[in-house]
């Protein structure tokens, strides 16, 4: 069996479990990742000035690190918010995603890197669309169980499944390695991330999602969570792989 159908035999095996109303359904994991750039302008030295400070001051951001900005302050001193918006807006439409963006919440984020995760056991019923806002770091998103990697820059794009493994890692390593983000290094990325409901049709679709493809294991659960061949599981920070939960 070759790489690229070991990895799709894999992925076929996951299945998330999330909350819908008051019961957990079930899912499949999807292995497709929507990327993009959209034109946006460069952000004012103002506000980068700004959230310098408030990640120096206040979030104390460690490599591997993702923690929110406040959104609602930085939008008064950032003129071009909306055009960043419209623009990725009209490239969800691309997608036939409709107006799937503007009632979904939305979030100001920061990173220094990240470590591997899936984001499956909090956001389950809900797909990422991340709007990358910082200059090229020499940084790329990566999917360590498609070995997809995304160069981040200034408006890259992206769409994937939050029951999806990834990482930002340094563009010349393999893995996440806490050594490629010291301390002098500027490596910060600010991104605003969507969570678009994946019981939404376009959603579900532009993703290739099944539901309820293991409705007897979600009738006995109280919790969101992802599972391989039939067993909870998490990520190795460091590697990507799936790891059996403790």
């Amino acid at each position: 069996m070759n790489s690229a159908l070991q990895q799709h035999h894999v992925l076929a095996r996951l299945a998330a479990y999330f909350w819908s109303g008051n019961a957990i359904r079930s899912r499949s994991v999807s292995d497709l990742v929507r990327s993009g750039t959209v034109d946006i302008p460069a952000l004012p030295a103002r506000l980068v000035a700004d959230w310098a400070r408030d990640i120096a001051s206040h979030l104390e951001l460690s490599p591997g690190d993702v923690e929110a900005l406040p959104l609602a302050r930085a939008r008064m001193r950032w003129p071009d918010y909306k055009h960043c918006v419209r623009a990725v807006s009209e490239w969800t439409h691309t997608l036939g995603l409709q107006d799937v963006l503007a009632p979904s919440d939305i979030a100001l984020m920061a990173c220094r890197g990240t470590k591997y995760h899936h984001d499956g056991a909090q956001y389950g019923s809900a797909a990422f669309c991340n709007l990358f806002l910082s200059e090229d770091q020499g940084l790329d998103l990566h999917f360590p169980s498609t070995g997809q990697r995304i160069p981040l820059s200034r408006g890259t794009v992206v769409i994937f499944d939050t029951g999806q493994p990834h990482a930002v890692i340094d563009r010349r390593s393999a893995c996440f390695d806490v050594a490629d983000f010291p301390a002098e290094r500027d490596c910060t990325q600010v991104f605003l991330t969507w969570e678009l409901p994946i019981e939404n049709a376009n959603v579900a679709q532009t993703l290739g999602i099944d539901f309820d493809i293991d409705p007897s294991t979600a009738l006995l659960l109280d919790k969101e969570q992802v599972r391989l061949n039939g067993a909870p599981v998490n990520v190795s920070p460091d590697s990507g792989r799936w790891c059996e939960t403790d």
